[in-house]
């Protein structure tokens, strides 16, 4: 599969793996959310947000939290010259020697339902693009709960009737999250009916490319060559 058919997903699983690696952290060194979120000037909204690996908040806040951890170095991998191509001009760049290949397999880890949890994540994150841009496939998943609760289930009235208050208002973000609730609309939710099925399935073929493992060499192109596992 093509790099750019893998790209969103990809990237919403990066993300995700570092806001796990950064609570990780912040328990490792004994720190409430309020103590970090004081640490790092930030509101406890704002570190939630870049816990539960939200591409919303910017990346200088990112930055913030991962200095506090101690772990702004590795960003700062990036914004140097280390991981740039050696000079032409340079004795490096005479060498016939091959450079060297970094090569870092990400995959996801269906043992802790977390290829579920994104599937639901990415499938979400594709209607709520689709109803932004057609105000029409917003009443038509209106028209769905509303069928839904002409039908009668006791047990998904609540969550039905909060999902007409989400599509009034536009409150994504409130079923982007990774926190039970947002699960528990995303379970309930009339938003995957307004995906067509090539949407659809292009989102699962990502899942299912991404359950497999996909590498990272770098040369930024995706592989099927065997690396080293980040899950």
């Amino acid at each position: 599969m093509s790099d750019a058919s893998l790209t969103a997903v990809l990237e919403r699983q990066l993300l995700l793996q570092l806001g796990d690696r950064l609570v990780r952290l912040r328990k490792e060194r004994r720190l409430g959310t309020v103590e970090m979120a004081a640490l790092a000037g930030l509101s406890r909204n704002t570190l939630r947000a870049i816990e539960a690996g939200d591409p919303g908040p910017a990346i200088g806040n990112y930055l913030r939290v991962m200095s506090v951890l101690g772990v702004a170095g590795e960003l700062a991998l990036l914004c140097g010259d280390a991981l740039h191509p050696v000079a032409a001009g340079s004795a490096a760049g005479h060498s016939r020697r091959a450079a060297p290949t970094v090569q870092v397999r990400v995959f996801v880890d269906p043992a802790r339902h977390q290829l579920q949890d994104l599937q639901s994540l990415a499938l979400h994150e594709e209607a709520v693009r689709q109803a932004k841009a057609d105000p029409v496939l917003v009443a038509q998943a209106r028209q769905t709960v509303e069928r839904w609760l002409s039908q009668g289930d006791s047990r998904s009235t609540g969550l039905w009737r909060e999902w007409l208050e989400i599509l009034d208002a536009g409150a994504w973000r409130k079923v982007l999250g990774r926190h039970r609730r947002a699960q528990q609309l995303r379970q309930a939710s009339p938003l995957v009916t307004i995906l067509s099925e090539a949407s659809r399935q292009r989102v699962l073929q990502q899942m299912r490319s991404l359950k497999e493992g996909v590498e990272l060499s770098s040369h930024l192109e995706p592989s099927a060559t065997p690396g080293a596992l980040v899950g």
